[in-house]
């Protein structure tokens, strides 16, 4: 059976979708390591991603995305809410299938002498790799965040990191770590007071005397208090718990629970568990889960971006993402899961031998615009929210007016990249989909032709967004050199689009 592993680095960066999006294809291009899900954070500014895999790939993985991290981030430029002392903030390795805490600790050593070594990154072992004691606990190496560390890194024994110089780039320093599942939970009060929220999360945290496996932090996010958890053992400390536990501290001042969120994943037994106490049932066992019964382990992973129930239903959620370029990119992807339908009931029959290598090699490409298209469903949301959280930044001197004006140029280019690339992957799908109806089987000639149809949709779909986000620009110029590309990407799918219904006239008699 495959070991898997869990990997979920925390990059100091949110309000630049486009370096995120660098920092995931440097994980996306080890084999084997599949990539979970992006949760960024505008006032935060910091992303944490989730990817797993057999054990070398994920070493390999996270290697990749604390170089590509460190190429791209400079932390004397960063600010946001949380704490942060690196880039690459923070990389934990996590247990999973058939894995041992003991194999995550040593990939956590070799991934951190290797950042040292090759990156010239500071490195500090921490949770289960700690080498000290008073290096397990994460907050305990962040103290001073980066501006401390800057100084006490050179003049501090007590501060030389256990891998790398006793220097700060601009990329500042890494933690990497081993630990079990932790759950990134954040409840917003019904106040913008932080000091509640500050004295909330200081009753909660274990370290002051509160609940065990809970870190908390007060902040003031989006003009709302926030207490900002880590819960690192939901056996122990259930969320049910934790979520009474705030509230009834929070009606100690007046207030109350306005929302929360997760950042990232969580595992399904803590949303069990915690539905079970909310409900009082007695006498409940997991068992009586219907997809309990109905999955095994085996197909009970994370549904890739994009299912089809739950992002339809997002779809028509009265909220801005996803909207219509996520809408495209499903669309697209829709269309090369039917050309690759088409290219494998052509492959293996004996009819169809003399066009079995072109088949089999239009799968591969169909499979992987089919990827593509579905990462992009999330990617158009992702760049249009950050391109909303550009509106927000401070505009009082002259100097924030001069780099939030540069920010949302730049995130409105980004905004018209995603669909523009979804543009671009339609058109190779719709050339795919020709092929296929030409000289695929026959009896999935209309299949061919469907999968065309749903491209061309996504290609229309997606130009509207590419034209309005280059149309709020004052400088039209900027976005000459992309029109142009659509508009010869439309002219090629005008061409294809005759071409198939000349061969569904001469194939499928209509």
């Amino acid at each position: 059976m495959t070991t898997l592993i869990e990997c979920i680095p925390n990059f100091s960066e949110a309000r630049r979708p486009e370096v995120i999006d660098q920092i995931v294809a440097a994980i996306q291009s080890v084999p084997e390591v599949k990539f979970l899900d992006r949760s960024s954070d505008l006032d935060h500014n910091r992303t944490v991603l989730t990817f797993a895999g057999p054990p070398l790939a994920v070493e390999e993985a996270a290697f990749r995305a604390i170089q590509t991290a460190a190429e791209l981030i400079d932390l004397d430029q960063h600010t946001g809410e949380h704490p942060r002392i690196g880039a690459t903030d923070v990389v934990p390795f996590v247990p999973l299938k058939d894995a041992t805490m003991q194999e995550c600790v040593e990939i956590a050593r070799r991934v951190g002498q290797r950042v040292g070594e090759e990156l010239g990154i500071p490195v500090y072992l921490y949770e289960a790799a700690a080498t000290r004691p008073d290096r397990v606990n994460l907050e305990n190496i962040r103290r001073g965040q980066y501006e401390a560390l800057k100084t006490e890194i050179e003049t501090d024994p007590e501060r030389k990191p256990d891998f790398g110089p006793s220097k700060l780039p601009k990329a500042g320093a890494t933690v990497i770590g081993a630990r079990n599942p932790l759950i990134a939970y954040n409840i917003y009060l019904t106040t913008s007071d932080v000091e509640i929220a500050k004295k909330i999360a200081k009753a909660v945290r274990h370290s002051s005397g509160g609940l065990r496996y809970v870190k908390a932090l007060g902040l003031l996010v989006e003009g709302r208090a926030q207490v900002s958890m880590n819960l690192t053992n939901f056996h122990e400390t259930p969320v049910a718990r934790v979520v009474e536990f705030v509230r009834r501290e929070a009606e100690r001042y007046g207030v109350g629970i306005h929302h929360s969120e997760l950042v990232g994943l969580i595992p399904q037994d803590a949303l069990v568990d915690a539905a079970v106490w909310y409900t009082q049932l007695d006498g409940f066992h997991k068992e009586q889960i219907l997809e309990s019964r109905l999955y095994s382990a085996e197909n009970t992973a994370s549904r890739p971006a994009g299912n089809c129930p739950s992002f339809i239903e997002e779809l028509a959620s009265p909220t801005p993402t996803p909207g219509g370029g996520s809408a495209a990119a499903y669309a697209g992807a829709m269309g090369a899961a039917l050309v690759s339908m088409v290219a494998g009931l052509t492959i293996g029959k004996k009819k169809y031998a003399e066009v079995e290598a072109e088949m089999q090699a239009i799968r591969v490409m169909a499979e992987k615009l089919r990827k593509e298209l579905t990462h992009a469903v999330d990617d158009d949301a992702s760049a249009f929210e950050a391109l909303m959280g550009t509106f927000k930044l401070p505009k009082e001197t002259e100097e924030q007016k001069t780099a939030r004006n540069a920010a949302i140029i730049n995130a409105t280019l980004n905004a018209a990249r995603v669909p523009l690339h979804v543009a671009g992957d339609s058109v190779k799908v719709m050339e795919l989909a020709v092929k296929c109806a030409r000289r695929g089987n026959v009896n999935a000639v209309s299949d061919a032709m469907s999968g065309f149809a749903m491209a061309r949709a996504a290609l229309t779909a997606a130009g509207y967004n590419v034209r309005i986000n280059l149309n709020s620009l004052e400088d039209k110029s900027a976005g000459e050199k992309m029109l142009a590309e659509l508009a010869e990407l439309e002219s090629t799918a005008g061409k294809l689009e005759r071409e198939i219904q000349a061969v569904m006239k001469e194939r499928g008699g209509i």
